[in-house]
């Protein structure tokens, strides 16, 4: 069997390859991942939930060969979901909340029916922001998770405990969600990649039919470009009774990643600030990348969009705050009880009373602000393919960056740092955070590409161009 660290080095494409060679069994590349979490993990606090017992009894299935159960190039190989969105039954689901402490689904969501589907073994599930509020990942039922390039920073989030088990080299592929940037904020200042698809193209069922009027999207983080594209394929397309379907995709995102762009990309890049300011470093990732781009052949120029995220902080807060609500009440059918105190953090609680004071006719007012915005930016993007900018204002914060001070103040530096990574989500539009850039001081600072409405594939092209050109899946955290 192959080292564990060695492992570690590769991608989900090339471990999964393992097993169906009958170089590894499946159980072996199980066993070296918990290996490699229980090592780590103690570290970054990325795994909070674990789920050894039944996984080990699923892979030993396939201990003696390839993989019994599961299709595709990325079966057989080991996986995390994030403790917030997709079920499985028998794993408990905590949403980052001491409140639903101890709940355990007893039926499988669409989407994890699908992970099975795709040969993906969950082992246990990541740590999140307390219902998806903050980009960070500090819950306080399960502590900080810490950025494997830097302890004392952030992972980002709400899917920190995703990027940060992908990055620290624990898992090549794990489950993520995104409802303001929380795939690509994290991936962003851990150094993964992470891809938000288009509204609607991939499932929420069946207990929901879409999140926030459709800005949450379900997907993953990776090491690798072909890794994300590969499950795209494999959980791609509507459910029955799903509310609307995503515009239909190519027959294979594998293979769209593993081809150039057809033709040369029209490329705007803005470095505009949205509330807060750019840290030098981030303008130099997008300018570098922008220089990257040109030289692969495409048409760069300096542009941005008429309509920005400082433009739309309120309608978007009106939408969030409803869904923050809506969360913890329907937690609390769930479970039968309303909360008690201390089971909710502060901003939580903040956002929930915010949306029950909520009107029904403002929430809807605030639907059409939003609705116009993103016609005037499909109009700018009728002019370009893709639109590059920052994934966040600053680099990786410090731990507790965004626990001090009222909820306002907490709330007010969230919407400062995530820059403008709440647009693709208020359009329903495909967006992607690239690995391509490191400070001098060692920490990654992502790039944000953001496509045309239901054209991930042209974004898988062009990141799998880049990957080509300036690899970075065999950087990794010293740990």
């Amino acid at each position: 069997m192959q080292k564990s660290d060695e492992l570690r080095t590769l991608d989900g494409h090339a471990q999964a390859a393992l097993v169906a060679s009958g170089e590894l069994t499946e159980r072996e590349l199980l066993e070296a991942a918990i290996e490699r979490v229980e090592r780590y993990d103690r570290l970054v606090n990325s795994v909070v939930i674990r789920h050894y017992g039944p996984a080990l009894a699923e892979s030993a299935a396939g201990a003696d060969g390839p993989p019994a159960t599961g299709t595709g190039p990325l079966a057989g190989l080991p996986f995390l979901l994030k403790d917030l969105g997709p079920s499985l039954a028998g794993i408990e689901a905590t949403a980052g909340s001491k409140f639903l402490a101890g709940f355990t689904p007893t039926a499988d969501s669409e989407l994890g029916l699908r992970f099975k589907a795709a040969g993906l073994r969950t082992f246990g599930k990541t740590s999140t922001a307390e219902f998806g509020v903050l980009p960070t990942t500090e819950p306080a039922h399960y502590g900080p998770t810490r950025n494997p390039w830097d302890l004392s920073r952030s992972s980002g989030g709400s899917s920190g405990g995703a990027a940060a088990a992908v990055a620290a080299g624990l898992v090549p592929v794990a489950h993520a969600s995104d409802a303001g940037g929380s795939i690509r904020i994290p991936a962003g200042v851990c150094g993964v990649f992470g891809l938000k698809p288009t509204r609607a193209r991939t499932p929420l069922g069946p207990a929901v039919g879409d999140l926030m009027n459709g800005m949450a999207s379900e997907h993953v983080v990776t090491r690798s470009v072909r890794d994300s594209a590969a499950v795209l394929d494999a959980i791609a397309g509507p459910a029955a009774g799903d509310p609307y379907p995503a515009p239909p995709g190519p027959a294979s995102y594998l293979a769209a990643a593993a081809a150039d762009p057809a033709r040369p990309l029209r490329i705007a890049f803005s470095t505009r600030p949205a509330l807060g300011t750019l840290d030098p470093e981030t303008v130099a990732a997008v300018r570098y990348t922008a220089e990257l781009c040109a030289e692969l052949g495409h048409h760069v120029v300096e542009a941005a969009p008429p309509v920005g995220f400082a433009d739309l902080v309120d309608p978007f807060l009106d939408i969030w705050t409803a869904g923050v609500s809506s969360a913890v009440i329907a937690s609390a059918g769930l479970l039968g009880r309303r909360p008690a105190p201390g089971e909710i953090e502060e901003l939580t609680w903040h956002l929930y009373e915010q949306g029950q004071r909520l009107s029904a006719a403002q929430y809807l007012l605030s639907v059409g602000q939003l609705q116009r915005a993103a016609r005037t930016l499909a109009a700018f993007q009728e002019d370009y393919d893709v639109l590059l900018t920052p994934t966040t204002a600053q680099v990786a914060p410090e731990l507790g960056t965004f626990g001090t001070g009222t909820p306002e103040q907490q709330l007010r530096r969230a919407v400062e740092f995530v820059h403008e990574t709440p647009l693709a989500n208020l359009t329903g539009q495909p967006a992607m955070s690239v690995p391509l850039y490191w400070t001098d001081a060692g920490l990654p600072v992502g790039v944000h590409f953001t496509g045309r409405f239901g054209d991930e594939a042209g974004l898988l092209s062009l990141a799998g161009q880049l990957e080509r050109a300036a690899p970075w899946a065999g950087r990794l955290p010293a740990l």
